[in-house]
């Protein structure tokens, strides 16, 4: 079954603000929450379908990665949508609670585990690098368990205690109309627990951040643009959740010899008319140092010449691409007198006529 269009979904433009999302969702969470459609299947579809285009348009690498990709590129990335409401209601009952206090009670109360959030780090590589693929080691920061007090929030010793306000469920509740309202509890925020000596590392949190060296395989072919998803290298999840991604965005630096075409590279060579005209062998530059070059005879201003295989390597496959030299034909400024002699009885040789000045001047006056 093909998807809709997230923002067709949401009825915003592509243009929205991140202000603009949220209320366009809000607005369709109210329509068709399922406290208020009971057993009304198409409000239920329309209540998930919402809620899956905003996690990812209210995301600034996910909306990066849909406006750039569009759902296949979010796939590839292992992002699935929502499998039920238990997952909707753990991520985004802070919005219900904003809209009407739904949520929490029908759906058992205290806060889920949910998953950490992912990280993005930008990265240059060199044209060398991503012809031939390389690894590198990178520096991101991320949030790991505090070593103080193992994640507790705690201070070594004490521990978490159930919350005399909600007696530990995380939620307060009271009856509003037909529907049973619950709200997160103000006092444990959520949790069920409270802290009442935090630990002095992580002040309660369970976590902190630390700078975490890692190394990261880069196939050969990739350009610039590519993303490469690290599975489980993101935030942890919060109580007990599981981490999210690393995603590693790829720059290919620009060459100072190499202008690179999907998987061909071309470079501009310079030769001289004579070596044009009677053909040559010459060295050219590849990625892999340098290699001759056969000109042919008659060789004319402009023309391409192909070495096979001393292009990039192709991402997906073994293929690779070509070099392509382009050939710039030098004509000399400047001449001897016999250098000009020379080329004057080539003239009448090849019966060209040429002026009567042209003893008096140079031949090529530019």
């Amino acid at each position: 079954m093909t998807k809709r269009d997230y923002y067709e979904i949401l009825e915003i433009p592509r243009t929205a603000s991140p202000d603009e999302i949220k209320k366009a969702y809000r607005q369709i969470a109210m329509k068709c929450h399922p406290d208020r459609c009971p057993g009304d299947s198409e409000a239920e579809h329309r209540f998930k379908e919402a809620a899956e285009a905003y996690e990812v348009l209210q995301d600034p690498d996910k909306k990066q990665i849909y406006d750039q990709y569009g759902h296949e590129g979010l796939q590839g990335r292992g992002f699935q949508g929502f499998n039920n409401f238990d997952d909707i209601f753990s991520s985004f009952g802070d919005i219900f609670g904003e809209v009407f206090g739904l949520g929490g009670a029908r759906r058992g109360g205290r806060r889920r585990p949910t998953r950490g959030s992912d990280l993005r780090f930008d990265t240059s590589i060199t044209l060398e690098q991503a012809a031939k693929g390389t690894e590198i080691e990178i520096e991101v920061p991320k949030t790991v368990p505090c070593e103080h007090c193992g994640g507790s929030g705690a201070e070594p010793g004490t521990k978490p205690e159930p919350c005399g306000i909600c007696g530990g469920k995380g939620q307060v509740y009271r009856t509003q109309g037909f529907f049973t309202i619950s709200t997160t509890c103000a006092h444990c925020r959520g949790t069920g627990k409270v802290i009442a000596k935090p630990c002095r590392e992580c002040r309660t949190a369970g976590t902190i951040t630390r700078k975490r060296q890692l190394k990261v395989k880069i196939p050969a072919g990739v350009d610039t643009g590519a993303t490469m998803r690290i599975s489980g290298e993101g935030d942890l999840g919060d109580l007990g959740g599981p981490p999210g991604d690393l995603y590693v965005f790829i720059e290919v630096k620009p060459h100072e010899t190499f202008v690179r075409q999907g998987d061909d590279l071309f470079l501009e060579t310079s030769i001289s008319f004579i070596q044009a005209a009677l053909g040559t062998t010459i060295k050219v530059p590849t990625l892999e140092g340098e290699t001759d070059l056969e000109i042919r005879p008659g060789t004319q201003p402009g023309e391409i010449y192909s070495i096979r295989d001393r292009g990039v390597k192709h991402l997906r496959s073994n293929r690779t691409g070509s070099l392509n030299v382009g050939v710039k034909v030098v004509i000399p400024k400047k001449l001897t007198k016999e250098q000009q002699e020379l080329l004057e009885q080539f003239a009448k040789l090849s019966g060209e006529s040429l002026k009567s000045s042209s003893k008096k001047k140079k031949l090529f006056s530019f």
